[in-house]
């Protein structure tokens, strides 16, 4: 069974790819009447509209959020395009089916086992298996990565109903899953670094899917270049490992972590603690693919891939690798307390400042991904205080309502012609009402009210870290407190300028506006199912008094590290109330901002313009990198180019010789005059040479 969950959607992979590349004739594009408007609809020719948005014009700087998430429209599918779409859609559908098996064997009944495939690498003392390891937390991911990739798929039929590309698309997602399963079922840190870059390539091709546009281009570059950065120090981390411990295998690096505290690494002079620049390097590529504060900038980029990708990978799955590798890792970064705290005030530092960014964003798919980045922040903050057992039953449940939101999201967009920009939307939430229901849920799940998912798990989350009584918990708490205030304002921001008020879109578009077909809404309940019951139905296990016996052994925490056992013991009644106040608070300043007074943003945005303007540009974080990194090695590579390669090795080497060579033969070309006169002459000067030759030495 757990092969079949693993290899089901490689094997689907293969069968879409070969579709694309050898089935036949394509979907041709539609009449050219339809433009860029797809998704079923007809084309209306509709203008652009004549107000930017309402009230909030003045918060509009001459920046444009809004991308269009679709461009050329197809025809009706070919057979091969129904095929990719069945087989692919039904593998995936089969994996989760069987993940859910395996969750309620393995974790709850308690039954974790290895699965050994073959030998991969033996050199030295260097001894790699390919196996599956199935232990709780393995089975939690499973059902993870096949429940939200199951309903992107089935989803996906309908949203790239036009796109001319199904097959490859379809291809692509079975692809990132199937790189995901490898991720989360490695026995070893080889293994989970061919996974870590298995779902890497696979994100690349996805972004950049439509890559006919520069912006997608320049989206899955800029995301493969910082996460090489990352990968770069988790590389490195595996190094580092290896050499403490002999292994690279889970179980070795476990059993000989107690051991090493005091071991210390030696590198250019310097002494270092050996398991603390391990962790540290390993936490760096965790800060890559998860996109924390410093390696972020390239996920609100992404969000130039389909909606459904971003669903997938950027809400879901592939975002919160950096979360399952920690809490795999959680018996060594136990034994590394300085890694943990450095960990902690990056998620603290994560949630807050992208949530800050959140409240000024327009672009509706770009305000849930913040809120992604900001999440994420709080899984590792619970992971920098040991609260490892909160940190995945966030996943889990963030998984089911950012996923809801981000294909709520994409409702939204398929209904109003490929609009992205919340300023040209309002007012269509009795046009879509099944969408409109299932992005309450995932708000209200998203800003932690009670019975919803997110108030399980983010609550526990505060609890843990205040629990835990150091100052980088207090300030991680501080930090999160802030963020969930702005969570819920964010949210309901989006919920309000996007379905209420006043249509800020052309009349025509409003006119035609509908629900999405079945097909779409399917997965949106199922996950609005998740939402609404991930929390009140599995907490228990994860974070409540079963928790020991539910986690075994896959997770480790030390005796005085066990912050949620303090968390449920020795938290005051104010810190248990305060996440809920707090995302009131945020919704009441949502309401009255744009509800009951829909000029206050603006004027409040033209008080302190130059906070509003720091916000909307992300911090300025591009442009410091730009300044810091970008264009002196723009500048390194184009002087390297010109005089380096250009002018040394080019003007020395074989430009040189070709230069030396062509006016050489140029003045030999000189003695062939064509004069026969000539030609006597010289061979009377050679006989008189070889006269005077033979006379001297003959």
């Amino acid at each position: 069974m757990e092969v079949l969950v693993v290899f089901l959607p490689l094997l689907a992979f293969l069968v879409a790819g070969s579709i694309a590349l050898f089935g036949g004739p394509k979907a041709e594009p539609a009449a050219a009447g339809h433009g860029s408007h797809g998704h079923g609809h007809d084309d209306h020719g509709h203008a652009q509209i004549a107000h930017a948005h309402d009230g909030h014009s003045h918060d509009d700087h001459g920046h444009d959020d809004a991308h269009d998430d679709h461009h050329v429209v197809a025809g009706p599918p070919t057979v091969g395009d129904r095929v990719a779409q069945f087989v692919t859609a039904g593998a995936v559908l089969v994996s989760a089916i069987l993940s859910w098996i395996l969750f309620f064997d393995v974790a709850v009944g308690g039954h974790p086992r290895t699965i050994e495939l073959m030998t991969w690498i033996q050199s030295g003392t260097l001894d790699v298996k390919w196996a599956l390891r199935v232990d709780q937390l393995t089975a939690v991911m499973l059902i993870v990565v096949n429940t939200v990739s199951a309903c992107v798929h089935v989803y996906s039929v309908g949203y790239m109903a036009e796109d001319p590309q199904k097959p490859r698309f379809m291809g692509y997602l079975s692809l990132f899953t199937f790189a995901m399963l490898m991720l989360v079922t490695a026995d070893n840190l080889v293994q989970l670094f061919f996974g870590w870059e298995g779902v890497g390539l696979a994100s690349y091709l996805l972004i950049n899917f439509w890559y006919e546009k520069p912006s997608a281009n320049a989206a899955a570059m800029k995301a493969f270049l910082v996460n090489r950065v990352g990968d770069f120090g988790f590389a490195l981390g595996i190094f580092a490992i290896f050499v403490l411990t002999g292994s690279v295998q889970f179980d070795a690096i476990f059993a000989k972590a107690p051991t090493l505290t005091g071991e210390t690494l030696h590198f250019l002079s310097w002494d270092f603690n050996g398991l603390t620049i391990a962790c540290l390097l390993l936490f760096m590529g965790a800060m890559g693919k998860s996109a924390q504060l410093g390696l972020h900038t390239w996920l609100p980029d992404a969000m130039e891939g389909p909606t459904p990708v971003s669903a997938l990978i950027h809400a879901a799955t592939m975002v919160t690798a950096g979360v399952f590798m920690l809490c795999r890792l959680s018996p060594v970064f136990e034994y590394a307390p300085t890694a943990l705290e450095v960990v902690a005030v990056v998620g603290g530092l994560t949630a807050f400042v992208a949530a800050t960014i959140g409240v000024t964003q327009f672009d509706i798919k770009r305000v849930i991904a913040y809120s992604t980045m900001s999440q994420l922040g709080y899984m590792f903050f619970a992971i920098g205080v040991s609260a490892y057992g909160a940190a995945m039953f966030h996943l889990f449940t963030h998984a089911f309502f950012k996923a809801l939101l981000f294909l709520g999201a994409g409702s939204v967009i398929h209904a109003l012609h490929h609009e992205q920009d919340m300023r040209k939307m309002g007012g269509v939430w009795r046009k879509i009402p099944f969408t409109y229901a299932v992005m309450w849920i995932g708000n209200l799940a998203l800003a932690g009210l009670p019975f919803f998912a997110g108030f399980y798990s983010k609550d526990m989350i505060l609890e843990a870290a205040f629990a835990s009584g150091s100052g980088v918990g207090r300030f991680a708490f501080a930090l999160g407190i802030a963020a969930a205030l702005l969570t819920a304002f964010y949210s309901w921001r989006l919920l309000f300028m996007t379905f209420h008020g006043t249509p800020r879109m052309d009349r025509q578009v409003y006119d035609h506006a509908h629900e999405s077909p079945v097909v779409m809404l399917v997965p949106l309940a199922v996950l609005a199912l998740g939402a609404l019951f991930a929390g009140v139905g599995f907490h228990e296990w994860f974070i409540g008094h079963d928790r020991a016996e539910f986690w075994g052994k896959a997770l480790m925490v030390l005796h005085d590290h066990d912050t949620v056992e303090a968390a449920h013991h020795h938290t005051p009644g104010w810190v248990k109330l305060a996440p809920l106040v707090v995302g009131l608070l945020g919704i009441a300043m949502a309401y009255v901002g744009y509800i009951k007074m829909p000029q206050l943003p603006g004027k409040i945005a033209g008080t302190f313009r130059g906070v509003h303007q720091f916000l909307y540009n992300k911090w300025y974080f591009d442009e410091l990198y730009d300044a810091l990194f970008t264009r002196p090695a723009k500048a390194l590579g184009y002087g390297l180019w010109k005089s380096g390669d250009g002018a040394v090795i080019d003007g020395v080497g074989p430009d040189g010789i070709a230069a030396a060579t062509r006016d050489i033969a140029a003045r030999a070309s000189r003695l062939q005059s064509g004069y026969v006169y000539h030609y006597a002459f010289a061979m009377v000067i050679g006989v008189v040479l070889l006269v005077a030759w033979l006379s001297v030495f003959g």
